[in-house]
C-alpha cells in the first residue's frame, strides 16, 4: 500500500499496550516501534521515524499536545508526520495542530479510514524524503561547480600574470609584495580574511595594461618625454577595458583596481582625477601597496629607497596622495610588512 513500506518506521506512543491498534497498522507492512507512557520526547529517542501515532485517553490528551510540542523542537523529529488519536478531537484538535499535528482522529476511528490516511501520510513522507535527497544531491553538484569555477577564474588570473612577467622577469616579486601589502592593509582596514583575500588576488592584476605598451616606454631607462608618459598612463585605462566585462567578481575587482590605482586623494590622479572615496576601496589599498613596493624596487631610472624612508613617504602624503585610513592600516601592520620584505626581497624592482 505504501511504496518502500517495508523500510518504513512508525512510533506509537500509548499508555498501555494497544493489540487492536498494532493488528490496525499491519497492512502497511511497516516497521513499528511501541513507546508505553507517560507519553515522553525523550523515550523515542534520536532515531527519526516515518510517522508518530499517539493514542490517547481523555485523560492523557493535554500531554500528548504537549508531546507534540517537543518533539517538533527535536530536529530528528520536526518534520516527522505526526497523528494524535483521541477521544475527545473536537477538545484538542486546534491544540494539537498548533503544536504540530498533522492530524487528529478519534481513537474509534475505523481501521480502513486510519490506514488510508496513514498510508497518504507516509507517502508524502516518503516523496518529501527523496526530494531532500536530490536537494542534497544537487547542492552537491551545485558547490562542486562553484568550487571548478573558482579554480577556473584563479587559474586565468595565474596566467594574466605570466603574462606580465613575460615583459619583465622582475614582476612576479613586485606583484606578490603588492599582494602581500593588500592583505595587510585590508585586514588593517577590518576587512573580512575572504575580502583581502579576494583584493590581493585581484591586486596582481592591477598593471595588465602595461603589456600593450612599447618596450622602449616600458623599459626606458631615462626620463619620459611628455608623450611616452601620456602613452603610460594609457595602460590603466586599456587594464580596465581588458578585464571589466567579464562576470567574474575576482576581474570585476580587478577591473576597478587597474583603472584606479592611480588615482590620488586629492583628485590629481589619473585617468578620471576622482577625489576622496569616489575611487573604490580596492583602488586607494592598492595605491598605497604600488607606491611602497615601486618606492623600495629599484628602477633601471632609480635606486631602492630603504622600507623605512618609504613608509615615511606614505604618511607624509595621507590626505593628499594617499586614502588617510589606507596610510594609517598600513602602519599598523608594519611588522607583517617588514616580515614581508624579508621574505621576499626587492633587490632589483618591477618595472
Amino acid at each position: 500500500m505504501v511504496r518502500d513500506a517495508g523500510t518504513a518506521l512508525i512510533a506509537l506512543v500509548a499508555d498501555a499496550p494497544p493489540l487492536s491498534l498494532i493488528r490496525a497498522l499491519a497492512p502497511l507492512a511497516c516497521a513499528t516501534r511501541l513507546v508505553l507512557g507517560p507519553a515522553d520526547a525523550a523515550a523515542l529517542g534520536a532515531q527519526p521515524c516515518d510517522l508518530i501515532l499517539i493514542e490517547a485517553a481523555e485523560t492523557a490528551q493535554a500531554r500528548s499536545v504537549d508531546l507534540i510540542a517537543r518533539l517538533r523542537v527535536m530536529p530528528e523529529h520536526a518534520r516527522s508526520p505526526i497523528v494524535l488519536l483521541a477521544d475527545d478531537v473536537a477538545a484538542v484538535r486546534y491544540a494539537a495542530v498548533a503544536a504540530g499535528a498533522n492530524d487528529v482522529m478519534a481513537r474509534t476511528v475505523e481501521p480502513l479510514d486510519l490506514i488510508t490516511r496513514l498510508a497518504n501520510l507516509l507517502e508524502l513522507a516518503f516523496l518529501r524524503r527523496k526530494a531532500d535527497h536530490h536537494a542534497r544531491a544537487m547542492n552537491r553538484t551545485l558547490e562542486q561547480a562553484v568550487a571548478e569555477a573558482t579554480l577556473r577564474e584563479r587559474e586565468i588570473i595565474r596566467r594574466l600574470m605570466l603574462a606580465a612577467e613575460f615583459r619583465d622577469d622582475q614582476a612576479g616579486d613586485h606583484l606578490t609584495r603588492v599582494a602581500g601589502c593588500t592583505i595587510a592593509i585590508a585586514e588593517g582596514l577590518g576587512l573580512s580574511e575572504q575580502e583581502a583575500n579576494d583584493i590581493a588576488l585581484a591586486s596582481t592584476m592591477h598593471d595588465i595594461g602595461k603589456i600593450s605598451i612599447p618596450d622602449a616606454i616600458l623599459m626606458k631607462p631615462g626620463l619620459l618625454t611628455e608623450a611616452e608618459r601620456e602613452e603610460m598612463k594609457q595602460h590603466a585605462l586599456r587594464g580596465y577595458r581588458m578585464l571589466n566585462d567579464s562576470p567574474s567578481h575576482l576581474l570585476q575587482i580587478a577591473s576597478d583596481i587597474a583603472l584606479t590605482h592611480h588615482e590620488r586623494w586629492d583628485g590629481q590622479g589619473y585617468p578620471q582625477g576622482l577625489r576622496g572615496t569616489e575611487i573604490p576601496l580596492a583602488g586607494r589599498i592598492v595605491a598605497v601597496a604600488d607606491v611602497f613596493d615601486a618606492l623600495i624596487s629599484e628602477r633601471v631610472y632609480k635606486k631602492a629607497w630603504p622600507p623605512e624612508q618609504a613608509r615615511r613617504h606614505l604618511e607624509t602624503h595621507a590626505g593628499s596622495h594617499f586614502d588617510p585610513d589606507c596610510v594609517a592600516a598600513f602602519v599598523s601592520r608594519w611588522s607583517d610588512i617588514t616580515v614581508l620584505i624579508a621574505e621576499r626581497p626587492s633587490d632589483t624592482g618591477a618595472a
